[in-house]
């Protein structure tokens, strides 16, 4: 069963057991992945849900900041509430020791001595973790840390 399946399934799934929350969520994944298939002329891999998965997780980390820095913390909790959601359907994700020794291989990889060699070590951390649903906010922190 693909991905898409699977949260098709699961969206009916709680609307049988009337879990509202859970249920809009799934709607508004549901809804997301067929804009983008809308927009691509196809339908998605499970790797290209999976990108759509982790932009939208990626994009309610940044609500419940908004939402916390504005003292709307009601806001927050509701948005924490979709991202465990949603990170359901991803892969576990990287831990920080797996993120330290990417980074660590890439920098003697590329030889980065300075914050200049930021990007590039950035680019070779991230391939390093592909499929790992690394946050880039966590190795972008990771990597200042280690070439400063």
């Amino acid at each position: 069963m693909s991905l898409k399946d699977q949260i098709i399934a699961d969206m009916t799934a709680a609307m049988k057991a009337k879990d509202a929350a859970k249920t809009s969520t799934l709607r508004m994944l549901k809804a997301a992945i067929t804009n983008r298939e809308k927009e691509g002329g196809g339908a998605l891999t499970d790797e290209d849900v999976q990108k759509l998965l982790r932009s939208q997780v990626k994009q309610r980390r940044d609500s419940v900041e908004q939402y916390e820095k504005g003292g709307r913390p009601e806001l927050a909790a509701k948005e924490q509430a979709e991202i465990a959601v949603i990170e359901a359907y991803l892969p576990q994700a990287a831990s920080q020791e797996e993120i330290d020794a990417a980074v660590t291989a890439a920098i003697a990889s590329t030889g980065a001595t300075s914050m200049k060699d930021m990007g590039a070590v950035m680019k070779v951390s991230m391939a390093n973790l592909a499929g790992k649903n690394a946050d880039g906010k966590v190795v972008s922190e990771t990597v200042k840390k280690k070439l400063s």
